[in-house]
């Protein structure tokens, strides 16, 4: 590697652990964490300031992992571990009805107040268990999260019983999101467990992917597809959302480095190239939201705004991409879409990162957090960043 290019990405990973423990974090343990009842709020204002005590149980779950993920991978931060703690106990407690589902929100108190009928509330509350477990050595938390992760898997083997179709039964169809997400579950817990359950997650997953919702006639992943993969000719059906595609792209990056498997690597950078061809905007910069596979009108409202986390998934992607095969395209499209994001989505005057953004990049509304953006995707990416760049300049 160009010794300029090291000193770059030296100093790209310095500026992602100092924003991380100097901003990000901070943040999020002073104004969301819940000291009194346990886990954390995250519908707060610009400047911290607590809009909404309803509390996002995917947050519990994902501020749950990622004080933990940080305790792991940057510093032994007895806070984090502590907030961890909480978020996972909180969990625990409060956020799983008599069914064994898992809540969507809960009251400040951990009172259910509504469910829906996605498993990721159930995703976000396994990885926060195994990630605390791997971070305190409690191994009950270990435990909980395998037995969680089959809990999962009974679910979607019997959508009918426990998660009832929004649709009647003349659509067929299934997702994308969830297919992905479960490889990134099954990453974590293997951390923690060598059940096979979740290696043999991982290759279905992959399996699924790469049979149903790759389409090379539109050069494109798609986010809905029927029961055999087929083309659903539809608004719905034509849907691109480059930042899940993208995202999935280096979820297959970190299986195929694991596995050494050369042919997955290819379509993970495949899947990447051609996400990164429907989203980046080429007039303003930036990952737009959604775009339609035959380049009608996308019917979502937000269709070309500049949403936070398909930016930090861009980031991550780009420089993962980077250093799995020294392609300067990627090296490129990473100083891109890192350039855009810290000009664009970190606040000047206060800590944290604007979520919602204009498609010319002004921001749409300044909220640090609501039932779907908390900390998260934003510190993730610093993370991830940081190891990306210590791996590649050592």
């Amino acid at each position: 590697m160009d010794k300029t290019i090291r000193k770059e990405l030296a100093a790209f990973g310095d500026m992602c652990r100092k924003e991380l423990l100097d901003n990000v974090m901070p943040f999020w343990l002073k104004h969301g964490w819940d000291r009194k009842q346990g886990g954390v709020y995250t519908c707060l204002d610009r400047d911290g300031t607590l809009m909404d005590t309803t509390k996002s149980v995917w947050f519990q779950g994902r501020f749950g992992w990622m004080c933990a993920h940080a305790y792991n991978a940057v510093k032994k931060h007895r806070t984090w571990l502590a907030a961890s703690k909480s978020c996972c106990e909180f969990l625990d407690a409060h956020c799983f009805d008599a069914d064994g589902r898992a809540f969507f929100e809960v009251t400040a108190e951990g009172v259910g107040l509504r469910k829906r009928r996605y498993v990721f509330s159930e995703c976000f509350a396994a990885i926060a268990y195994a990630e605390y477990a791997r971070a305190s050595g409690e191994t009950a938390w270990a435990e909980k999260a395998v037995a969680l992760f089959k809990r999962i898997r009974a679910f979607n083997a019997d959508p009918a019983r426990w998660m009832p179709s929004k649709y009647e039964p003349a659509l067929k169809a299934q997702g994308h999101s969830l297919t992905m997400i479960l490889i990134n579950v099954a990453n974590v817990l293997k951390t923690v467990s060598d059940d096979p359950v979740f290696d043999e997650q991982i290759t279905e997953s992959i399996g699924k992917l790469t049979k149903y919702f790759i389409h090379p006639e539109f050069k494109a992943l798609l986010e809905t597809v029927g029961p055999n993969g087929e083309f659903i000719d539809t608004l719905m059906g034509r849907v691109i959302n480059p930042g899940h595609c993208i995202e999935t792209a280096w979820f297959l990056m970190d299986v195929a480095q694991a596995r050494a498997d050369k042919a997955l690597l290819a379509t993970a950078l495949q899947i990447l190239d051609w996400s990164w061809t429907w989203g980046w905007d080429k007039k303003y910069g930036g990952i737009i939201s959604f775009r339609d596979c035959r380049n009608f009108p996308a019917q979502c409202y937000e269709q070309d705004m500049k949403f936070w986390w398909p930016q930090c998934e861009t980031i991550i992607a780009t420089l993962e991409a980077y250093k799995l095969t020294g392609k300067k395209k990627y090296l490129d499209r990473f100083r891109l879409a890192a350039d855009w994001s810290w000009k664009h989505l970190k606040d000047p005057k206060y800590p944290e990162w604007f979520g919602y953004l204009h498609r010319d990049g002004t921001v749409a509304q300044p909220a640090k957090g609501n039932i779907f953006k908390g900390p998260f995707h934003i510190p993730r990416m610093l993370v991830k960043c940081a190891q990306l760049t210590e791996e590649m300049t050592k």
